[in-house]
């Protein structure tokens, strides 16, 4: 392929530690100065598009400002999810005051990682994932990439190839993502690295002594190593009505298309549970135009997890936009014939509902286990290496893993912390013997505001918060035993992806140095000019 020099930039354009993005004969391409030496390569995120230029600069990589996907300056390759696919990258030269990037003729935004195909011939082993979402097909591809030739096979009980999950509450209900940008890859890459996926399968076991797998249906399977991600099952409520029609849960791809055609011709949703999903829902389903109450015993949504200040902004920005609430309350039936028209309270109020909408969490899918033990609430233990017993691993929302940070084992329901997990099982099924050490981080959007939640803080005795909640550029910090253990925060973006590397590299100050001096005084620049 032919290729050119352009000239992108000055040499004194960019002091050491910085990065930026320039157009280089068209193309959009970050540059980035570290250890004083030049790098380029692509400007924007594989995931979803972000511009990297306001993320974080963090060594020899960069944070993605949205999903925290990580990127390696030197070659441009992804190294945490949720991004799949490596950057292009560029050479650089330096001629007398200028720095010039080396581009093809032809461009693209993305690299596929280099894989390895299906070769039977030279590894009979059969490894098989046990589950389709964010987990399983991380493991998938990270296996091929790390030379596993053997049966790589992929169980799911879906219709469906692995898909992309966070839009179902979010921009896909709403009618902004269309279906073709959903599957996260096509045909043809499975095909072509020889990943076979069984759709439709419904186990009825996993024998772990014997290493088996038995289906509702069919014979059953072999493995020699295993990765169990199969994910967790939405609750049901357990009140009269439940199994009328137009009651709703919404997991999967096939249940949110079942909710969107239910809606079309409907005027008033119940959304029960003011649950991260429930009020994306709430919101999209809002935007759409119908009239949208939330009801949940819970005092201010999200108080749990983010407080009560910030569950407040949340409730109040939902009511902005017509979202109603009934909060302190909880559901006594669901009415109807044959299908949902109301909703009792235990107040006794009654509320009219064409839909039916229950975001009140998940359970584990781990019944289907014999001989290993699991946790009270259907998870499963692991150890460092996300490894359960011999030829057995455990990621996503079922594993409960070592807390990095300290305390119980953890067992967190997010995309992108079910990603990093399925990657390192798989690391480890190939033979590489290395330890999870990923940060929980997860994002939620609601009408057009985006919040970023890094750690993890089930209590916290303080919350330290730098900016104004209500201006929308803030930055939560949860304390515990003087310790910075979580972070959210909304239009402070490059600032969250630095205080990733800080919190996964155990460099946090302690929360009473923090509340003494500030945020400026305490972190000081991070880099590209910004303070903190």
């Amino acid at each position: 392929m032919k290729k050119s020099y352009f000239p992108a930039a000055n040499i004194t354009d960019l002091k050491d530690g910085e990065m930026k993005q320039v157009s280089v004969d068209g193309t959009d391409v970050l540059l980035v100065k570290a250890n004083n030496q030049y790098y380029a390569m692509g400007a924007f995120c594989t995931h979803y598009g972000a511009p990297l230029a306001k993320g974080a600069l963090c060594g020899n990589h960069v944070i993605c400002p949205w999903h925290h996907a990580w990127f390696d300056i030197t070659n441009g390759d992804f190294i945490e999810p949720p991004a799949l696919d490596h950057l292009p990258h560029y050479k650089v030269d330096i001629k007398e005051d200028q720095v010039f990037v080396e581009l093809p003729a032809e461009r693209t935004d993305r690299r596929t990682p280099s894989m390895s195909s299906c070769n039977t011939e030279a590894d009979t082993r059969h490894f098989v994932i046990l589950g389709g979402g964010a987990a399983g097909y991380m493991a998938a591809q990270t296996l091929r990439e790390d030379g596993f030739v053997g049966h790589l096979i992929m169980i799911t009980q879906e219709n469906k190839a692995p898909y992309d999950r966070p839009p179902l509450s979010k921009d896909y209900l709403q009618g902004e993502t269309p279906y073709k940008l959903l599957p996260l890859r096509d045909e043809v890459f499975y095909k072509k690295y020889g990943i076979e996926i069984l759709t439709n399968k419904i186990v009825k076991e996993v024998d772990v002594d014997n290493k088996k797998i038995s289906f509702e249906s069919g014979d059953p399977l072999t493995y020699d190593s295993l990765l169990l991600a199969t994910g967790g099952i939405p609750k049901r409520m357990k009140v009269p009505g439940s199994d009328l029609k137009n009651v709703f849960v919404l997991r999967s791809l096939d249940s949110a298309e079942t909710l969107i055609k239910a809606v079309e011709n409907a005027k008033n949703v119940v959304v029960v549970g003011a649950s991260f999903i429930g009020m994306e829902a709430a919101a999209s389903l809002q935007s759409r135009g119908h009239s949208v109450t939330v009801v949940a015993p819970d005092k201010v949504p999200f108080a749990k997890t983010l407080g009560s200040d910030i569950g407040n902004y949340f409730k109040t920005l939902h009511e902005e936009h017509g979202v109603q609430f009934k909060l302190n309350s909880k559901i006594k039936a669901f009415e109807g014939d044959s299908k949902v028209t109301s909703v009792l309270l235990e107040s006794g109020e009654r509320l009219k509902a064409d839909i039916v909408l229950t975001g009140i969490g998940v359970v584990p899918a781990t019944d289907i286990l014999k001989g290993i033990d699991r946790q009270e609430d259907g998870g499963v233990v692991t150890d460092s290496y996300l490894s359960v017993a011999p030829g057995l691993y455990a990621a996503g929302d079922i594993a409960a893993v070592p807390n990095t940070l300290g305390g119980n084992p953890l067992r967190i329901e997010h995309w992108r912390y079910a990603q990093q997990q399925g990657r390192m099982a798989a690391h480890n099924m190939a033979g590489k013997k290395m330890t999870f050490n990923g940060v929980p981080f997860f994002w939620t959007a609601h009408f057009g505001v985006s919040l970023r939640y890094l750690g993890h803080a089930q209590k916290w005795d303080d919350i330290i918060i730098d900016g104004d909640i209500h201006e929308k550029k803030f930055i939560a910090f949860y304390i515990k035993d003087d310790r910075i253990i979580a972070m959210a925060g909304i239009g402070r973006d490059s600032e969250m992806a630095h205080l990733e590397q800080l919190l996964k590299d155990n460099l946090m100050p302690s929360g009473s140095a923090l509340k003494k001096h500030g945020m400026i005084d305490t972190f000081g620049s991070f880099g590209n000019g910004e303070k903190a």
